[in-house]
């Protein structure tokens, strides 16, 4: 199979970085790159397609690579990378984790999600790119796997790095036997993330409650906020507001029906204080558009309208 080749080495200076973005954006998706020192930048990528996966080899000086909010905006399609660093470690930053990822290990990037890519020192990667569906076929939600570090050096996920490094060496010719390496190379890498399954998903678990966790106090201290919202509490936890979506999800919640659950019983402790102030200020105070609203809500949730469960603080 034939690779395509790319490489700054016969550009000029002044038009190596340009050139280096645009391929890395051909080649994986759009990325925000900082380079050490754009003009004596050297960097190499070798592309090959593998039936439903393409595996690439990408050598370069160091460099940081951004994933950033503007460049999902529109996506459609949800794609994974799967990097074998093969020189010096990587330091990889995602839905609020950062990790080392050294020679040995691999992780994998979420593409639908921020994140921060780079190596202090020139590096060797070996880089699969395979749609969320492929990997969701022979995995239970696959995103909870993101962000972590794998044993490449032994066991499953030995094999996995092995066989593609293998086959990044010496790919066939044949377009039917690069599909099914591509098939094999799917399978290894499913087979080496479920091994790890069970110490992922206490990690992953322990993450996105964390991550909850700190959503809820945002939340608590901006209730008198009349522009709390998902996009203020995604902000200020340094998390994407999909993500935000999905914590809470994993409580049959959302965001938005917190927010309005946690204001109403602000406001129920107020009506439990002496002399607690008019009604409407009370509404206003907590984000309530008007008093008929907080009424209605407050009495779907309490089985009393706040006037009512006013006097029967007051009867006590």
């Amino acid at each position: 199979m034939t690779a395509a080749l790319h490489s700054t080495k016969s550009l000029p200076p002044a038009a190596r970085a340009g050139h280096w973005n645009a391929v890395i954006a051909e080649a994986y998706f759009p990325l925000q790159l900082t380079f050490r020192d754009a003009g004596s930048f050297d960097g190499r990528l070798a592309l090959q397609s593998f039936g439903d996966l393409s595996l690439s080899r990408l050598q370069t000086e160091p460099v940081q690579y951004e994933r950033q909010a503007s460049h999902i905006a529109g996506t459609s399609e949800e794609q994974y990378l799967i990097t074998i660093p093969r020189k010096s470690p990587v330091e990889f930053r995602q839905l609020g984790r950062e990790l080392r990822c050294d020679p040995g290990s691999f992780i994998i990037e979420r593409g639908d999600e921020p994140y921060r890519f780079s190596y202090g020192a020139a590096n060797d990667l070996c880089v699969l790119k395979v749609a969320k569906p492929i990997l969701a076929n022979r995995l239970r939600n696959p995103d909870r796997y993101c962000a972590q570090v794998f044993n490449g050096r032994d066991g499953m996920g030995g094999l996995f790095t092995t066989m593609a490094q293998h086959v990044q060496a010496q790919a066939p010719d044949d377009v039917a036997a690069g599909e099914m390496l591509g098939r094999q190379l799917i399978e290894l890498l499913s087979m080496a993330i479920d091994r790890h399954s069970e110490t992922a998903e206490v990690a992953q678990s322990a993450v996105r409650a964390a991550h909850l966790k700190r959503a809820a106090d945002v939340i608590r201290r901006n209730l008198s906020n009349p522009d709390l919202s998902p996009d203020l509490v995604a902000e200020a936890c340094g998390i994407s507001k999909r993500y935000l979506h999905e914590i809470f999800a994993d409580g049959n919640g959302t965001v938005s029906q917190h927010i309005r659950e946690q204001r109403l019983i602000a406001a129920r402790n107020m009506l439990q204080m002496p002399n607690p102030g008019p009604m409407s200020d009370i509404a206003y105070r907590f984000g309530f558009s008007d008093q008929a609203q907080f009424s209605r809500l407050f009495k779907a949730m309490f089985g009393h309208t706040p006037s009512a469960y006013r006097m029967g603080q007051t009867g006590r």
